[in-house]
């Protein structure tokens, strides 16, 4: 793969897409070059203000782009199907799961998950399956989930997906990064199956410098360890515009394949997008069936014209 950049995305006009966590940080650098590209983008962001003082920034940054915000909290199920109710497109070429937690305290979402998994996996989940019908009417679309090259930590449990058996953070946090690559397995495998042109696809952004990585300590009140985070982000991670670039590449290059993964070249750490690995868990069918029975279970949401 050559050196990709944000200005070789091939024109999106006529495209609709969603982005979730899109008021900040890769969400909102993914909004804004789809937008500069010609598309119409749907930021979906949990605290609206914020979703609207990113689409004005977005404006002032691209003059014509057309972006609106519409309310997702992924922590809460009755909210996903409230926002996929509400979409007002009945197209939707690219959906972009980007939102995501990271190394959390233990907390539960509305619907009583472990938040980690309930937002970074079920919420996702859910929003996919109900926003699905549009996805499979519109010619070409696409479906990109940021899972994390952390995913490597730890493979899921899937008889304690809600780490009711005990909590660490950063396990958690893994597990739900495997999850998201397990999800896109099995979607890929059922879409193909369904003779759809529908493409899922994967991706990363190695290490960058968002407001992920600091959340945790400060719902704690661990500020030093925040303040030394954000150190460490200007330090020695890559921007979150470079950061974006394989979720980018993932949502609009040609050729991208189904169950692929795409991250930074170098490392998996930084650099320009390439293939990324990924651990042999994550491409495991019988695993990602069983993932997938268990998030049907839990959100109430039926792929049905995903037949197994």
């Amino acid at each position: 793969m050559t050196r990709w950049t944000a200005s070789q995305i091939p024109d999106q006009g006529g495209r609709v897409a969603v982005v979730t966590g899109a008021n900040g940080g890769l969400g909102l650098v993914t909004a804004l070059e789809l937008a500069r590209s010609g598309a119409e983008v749907v930021l979906a962001c949990r605290d609206v203000a914020k979703g609207e003082e990113a689409t004005g920034w977005i404006r002032a940054e691209v003059p014509a782009a057309r972006v609106e915000v519409a309310r997702l909290d992924l922590a809460d199920l009755s909210s996903v199907r409230a926002f996929a109710d509400a979409l007002p497109h009945d197209r939707l070429d690219l959906l972009v799961n980007n939102a995501g937690v990271m190394a959390l305290p233990h907390r539960t979402t509305a619907d009583g998950f472990e938040t980690q998994f309930g937002v970074n996996h079920l919420g996702h989940f859910a929003l996919t399956g109900l926003l699905l019908p549009r996805l499979l009417a519109t010619p070409g679309a696409r479906v990109v989930t940021v899972s994390s090259f952390l995913h490597a930590l730890a493979n899921l449990d899937i008889h304690d997906l809600n780490s009711e058996r005990g909590y660490r953070r950063w396990v958690a946090y893994a597990r739900s990064k495997t999850a998201n690559l397990l999800f896109t397995h099995e979607l890929a495998r059922r879409l193909a199956a369904a003779g759809s042109d529908v493409v899922a696809a994967a991706a990363h952004p190695g290490y960058s410098a968002t407001n992920l990585t600091a959340a945790g300590p400060a719902m704690e009140g661990r500020h030093t360890l925040r303040r030394l985070l954000r150190l460490a982000d200007r330090a020695v991670a890559q921007s979150a515009e470079a950061g974006a670039l394989p979720t980018l590449y993932a949502a609009t290059a040609p050729g991208v394949r189904p169950d692929s993964f795409t991250g930074p070249s170098f490392l998996m750490w930084r650099g320009a997008p390439a293939p990324s690995w990924r651990a042999p868990w994550t491409l495991d069918d019988r695993a990602s069936a069983r993932l997938w029975q268990e998030s049907e279970r839990l959100t109430g949401v039926s792929y049905g014209a995903l037949a197994p």
